[in-house]
């Protein structure tokens, strides 16, 4: 009976994951805010759900022609070597000190969802394309 809560968030965040939302995200916080994980617990949590999940969109790209593999190839090591400072930053400093940037940030991911920004080259609302240098 205990597990059902947890499951059902896991399942609600995999399905708005799904949509493209940020379920990680979300689990994350509902894992510290309302379910009482630890946040690195909650971290390495939201790192293996997030390992299949990235799986699993990487296959469908590739056997969708969607991926650059020059791109692919110049981000790959450096997504590692971030990813290592990442791990190691969040073993090494207290965890009081990680929650302020991570509040900051999803804050900013949230007024950057709000107001998005306009494509180049995007035609106004009455159809026409902007003036260059506009």
């Amino acid at each position: 009976m205990d597990l059902i809560v947890p499951f059902l968030c896991g399942l609600g965040a995999s399905v708005i994951s799904a949509w493209g939302v940020g379920g990680g995200t979300l689990l994350l916080l509902v894992m510290t805010l309302f379910l009482g994980v630890d946040q690195r617990t909650a971290q390495g949590i939201n790192l293996l759900f997030f390992l299949p999940t990235a799986a699993s969109a990487l296959v469908c790209h590739w056997k969708n022609g969607y991926l650059d593999r020059p791109t692919l190839k110049a981000a790959v090591p450096l997504a590692v070597a971030a990813a290592a400072a990442g791990a190691w930053v969040a073993t090494a400093v207290d965890v009081e000190l990680l929650r302020r940037p991570f509040g900051v940030y999803l804050l900013l991911s949230g007024v950057s969802l709000l107001w998005p920004r306009k494509r180049k080259g995007a035609s106004g609302p009455d159809g026409e394309q902007p003036e260059a240098g506009t």
